[in-house]
C-alpha cells in the first residue's frame, strides 16, 4: 500500500534536507571516526566510549531513516501561488482569540514542520483541523484540555 503523500511547504522541506544533509555529511561521518578510535583503544566490553558512540550512531541512523521517510512522501505545496477564497493549507491566518479579546497569527503546515514556539501548526492539529475550508469572519470552537476556545477569523494569506 502506497502511502499517503504528506504536504510540506518549501521552507520545511529546506529545513529538513538541510538537517539530513547535517545527519548525513558530518555527524555520520564523525561518528564513524570516534568508533575506530574507539575500538583501537582495546576492549571493547568495557568500553565506554566505544558504546556511547555506537549507542549515538544507532540514534543518528534512525533519524537519517526518519527524515528520508518524511521527505519521500512530502509533497511540496507553493503557498504563494495559492488562489483561495477559503483556508486551505499553507495559509497564515490571523484569529482573534475571543475570551483573551488578542489577536494571533498562525501559519497552517505540515506535521513534520508545526512549531508551537514560531506559531507554526499541523494541519492536523484541532485548530488546523478547525481553520481548514473557513472563510475571514467565520468563528470556529476548538476544545481544548481546559474547555472550548473561540476564535474568529480575523484575516489569512497565502505567503512562501
Amino acid at each position: 500500500m502506497a502511502m499517503a503523500e504528506l504536504p510540506i511547504t518549501l521552507a520545511g522541506k529546506t529545513k529538513l534536507e538541510a538537517e539530513l544533509n547535517q545527519l548525513v555529511k558530518v555527524e555520520r561521518e564523525e561518528l564513524k571516526v570516534s568508533i575506530s578510535e574507539a575500538r583501537e583503544l582495546g576492549d571493547l566490553k568495557e568500553n565506554a566510549e566505544y558504546h556511547s558512540a555506537k549507542e549515538k550512531q544507532a540514534i543518528v541512523e534512525g533519524r537519517i531513516a526518519q527524515l528520508q521517510g518524511i521527505l519521500a512522501r512530502s509533497r511540496v505545496v507553493e503557498v504563494s501561488k495559492i488562489k483561495s477564497t477559503k483556508i486551505v493549507f499553507g495559509a497564515t491566518v490571523t484569529v482573534l482569540d475571543v475570551a483573551k479579546d488578542a489577536s494571533i497569527t498562525y501559519r497552517i503546515v505540515g506535521e513534520d514542520e508545526s512549531d508551537s514556539r514560531e506559531n507554526k501548526i499541523s494541519f492536523t492539529s484541532p485548530l488546523g483541523k478547525a481553520l481548514i475550508g473557513k472563510e475571514e469572519g467565520d468563528t470556529v470552537i476548538v476544545k481544548a484540555p481546559k474547555g472550548d476556545v473561540e476564535f474568529e477569523i480575523e484575516s489569512f494569506e497565502f505567503i512562501d
